[in-house]
């Protein structure tokens, strides 16, 4: 495997703000890393400065092999990067074609590749395709959050990263959009996915990276003994803090 994203001491926030220290981070071809943290660890802000969103106040990415630190974000999907924000951002009043479309635009499409884009999207959601000219906002959480993916997909990215897509979704929708994040990872995507439930991004994950006041304090491929010095941060222990037993729970990174 190669890694087509890295992240080196990148530390970032907003204006003099500095929510994310000195992170390094390396997203491999056809794997899916999971970033956990409690709210406010500042996962979101690494994945907006990894996408161009939040400038760099330190640090820098690279994106097959391309150095990417000053790239405004709106070059980045060109680049192969596609960043799917929290809260289902898609146009609400417009039809879900209409939002496909709109997510070839970044990537430079030609007509073609867009029609074939979009058909693709319709292949992956048949779902989507039944509804193609129903108002976006009108769709299920779980259904906006497809039409999320399919915009990101629509460039071709190599790096896609998703934070939270479950947030606000039924168990059912979660299973189902896990399962699209797994199809992903294995036509070769490299997946950065933010998430906050422990068990399901665990158990989706090739590797897990833990933000704990915006430093990495864990970096390591999933295990029971991880998942217990995950939930140590969650509840405040400090990392490598010893359980009753005298065990270690977690070493830093």
């Amino acid at each position: 495997m190669s890694a087509v994203l890295v992240a080196d001491g990148v530390s970032t926030g907003y204006r003099d703000l500095t929510v994310v220290r000195d992170v390094d981070l390396s997203l491999q071809r056809g794997t899916i890393t999971t970033l956990l943290g409690r709210n406010g660890a500042g996962k979101t802000t690494l994945a907006r400065g990894l996408s161009g969103l939040n400038t760099l106040s330190t640090g820098s990415v690279a994106l097959l092999g391309e150095d990417v630190t000053k790239l405004p974000a709106h070059l980045l999907p060109k680049r192969g990067l596609a960043f799917v924000q929290e809260g289902k951002r898609i146009f609400r009043e417009l039809s879900v074609e209409e939002n496909l479309r709109i997510g070839c635009h970044p990537a430079g499409l030609t007509r073609r590749e867009v029609e074939s884009r979009v058909a693709a999207a319709y292949d992956r959601f048949p779902i989507l395709k039944s509804k193609r000219h129903h108002a976006a906002g009108s769709l299920s959480g779980g259904q906006q959050q497809m039409i999320g993916i399919s915009q990101a997909l629509c460039g071709d990215p190599k790096v896609l990263i998703l934070d939270e897509p479950s947030t606000g979704l039924a168990p059912s929708i979660v299973a189902q959009v896990l399962e699209l994040i797994r199809e992903l990872r294995d036509e070769g995507l490299a997946v950065l996915l933010i998430e906050q439930s422990v068990d399901a991004a665990v158990d989706v994950a090739d590797h897990v990276v833990v933000l704990d006041v915006g430093r990495s304090v864990l970096d390591a491929p999933p295990s029971d003994a991880l998942r217990h010095a995950i939930r140590d941060i969650y509840v405040g222990r400090p990392v490598g803090a010893t359980d009753g037993a005298g065990k270690e729970t977690g070493k830093p990174r």
